[in-house]
């Protein structure tokens, strides 16, 4: 379903290329493997190929890293395109954990980080790994258990720890690794971020983490143990102590690119259940006639439009400089749970051909589970958006007056 937004003319051309490039190329190429996954990688380097010819290739990234230089407002319709394919993603350069690492190169590598890493990576060359979480009891929902530590031994840190969940762990040649920096400040005040090469002595990868997810692509995510892991002191990436600082600069972008990759796996989803009850009778009539799933679709395309437009909130919010904290967490928190109920009404709606691997709805399935978890899971958000609302200045007075006490 078409709604109008108030996209610039850039932001919409942007979208209408990418609408066309996964109709036409990526999808085709989607319906060839589904059930057969994953796609070879010679498959995706071809449609990286297509992507750049018509210029719709890593187009967050400024020119002088290879990327489009277009703003993060104006690309945001591309990665809801992007979304509607498992394929569209990686084929157009904006997939996690790449995309929002190549962020954080880009705001704040210096120039040898940025030519070492950042250019190889808007390229395809290389991948690279967000190095955060850690097994109990360690960092996850809080960071603040953080136990990865890293030292100064001369001009090189020395990183100890073990990271779990680190997604592309096992094919990154390049992790982004949260470390405690100065025990005796409060992780928020105390904690780096440090480039490790994936072939640095001590970095050890435990096991690929089995997972929930999808087929279609090669998907790890991996535990890794690092283990007197020395690299250079020009490897800190930023300013020293200040990694949460520089992860809150990654984090909120990246929720809001999440929020539409998702958004237009989920648009898809329903693209695909209202052609299956159009085309589906039963019990005397098309599924499409029956009000209860017709209302049932109408709320899901009515919270889809929301969605959006929480994230174009955000999104504008940033533009302009600013953090858009809460914005971003209940654009968050809302985009993953509609986008998962739209995806699993979808699945219900095309019955047994939904969790069928003839449609990539099982795909979709499997996928967007995790969304309500990775980027910070529900409570999170929640928790944030709660503290807020009952902050000193958002709680009224005087409301309770007429009521009766003892």
């Amino acid at each position: 379903m078409v709604v109008e937004y108030e996209d610039s003319d850039t932001a919409a051309a942007l979208r209408e290329k990418a609408h066309e490039f996964v109709q036409n190329e990526v999808i085709p190429v989607e319906r060839e493997y589904l059930g057969d996954g994953p796609v070879p990688h010679e498959e995706i380097e071809d449609l990286r190929a297509g992507a750049q010819e018509k210029g719709i290739f890593c187009p967050q990234i400024d020119e002088e890293f290879g990327g489009g230089g277009y703003n993060f407002r104006d690309v945001l319709p591309l990665f809801e395109e992007a979304g509607k394919s498992l394929l569209g993603q990686a084929a157009m350069r904006v997939d996690a954990p790449d995309e929002g690492n190549m962020h954080t190169l880009e705001m704040f590598g210096s120039d040898e980080q940025q030519e070492e890493w950042l250019k190889p990576l808007v390229a395809g060359e290389i991948r690279s790994g967000f190095s955060m979480t850690e097994p109990m009891q360690g960092a996850g929902s809080d960071p603040k258990m953080m136990q990865t530590t890293a030292e100064k031994d001369g001009d090189e840190w020395v990183i100890n720890g073990h990271k779990w969940w680190t997604t592309q762990g096992d094919e990154a040649d390049l992790l982004l690794v949260m470390a405690r920096t100065d025990m005796d400040a409060h992780p928020y005040e105390g904690t780096s971020i440090i480039l490790v090469p994936m072939d640095t002595d001590g970095v050890e990868v435990v096991e690929p983490t089995p997972h929930l997810g999808q087929s279609l692509m090669e998907e790890s995510h991996a535990e890794i143990r690092y283990d007197d892991v020395r690299v250079p002191e020009e490897n800190l990436l930023g300013p020293e102590n200040q990694g949460f600082a520089i992860s809150q600069e990654r984090l909120g972008p990246a929720r809001l690119t999440h929020c539409m990759r998702f958004s237009g796996m989920a648009e898809r989803a329903l693209g695909i259940a209202k052609e299956y009850m159009q085309d589906r009778s039963a019990f005397g009539s098309q599924l499409s006639e029956k009000q209860a799933q017709r209302f049932a679709i109408a709320e899901k395309e009515t919270q889809l439009h929301a969605a959006r437009t929480m994230v174009r909130h955000a999104a504008e919010k940033i533009a302009r400089g600013e953090q858009a904290r809460i914005e971003v967490a209940m654009s968050k928190y809302y985009t993953a749970n509609v986008v998962q109920e739209t995806i699993d009404l979808a699945l219900q709606a095309c019955g047994g051909a939904g969790i069928s691997r003839h449609l990539p709805l099982a795909d979709f399935y499997e996928s967007v589970r995790a969304f309500r978890i990775i980027d910070g899971a529900d409570e999170v958000h929640k928790r944030s958006i709660a503290r807020e609302a009952f902050e000193e200045e958002n709680v009224p007075e005087g409301e309770l007056t007429n009521l009766p006490r003892f």
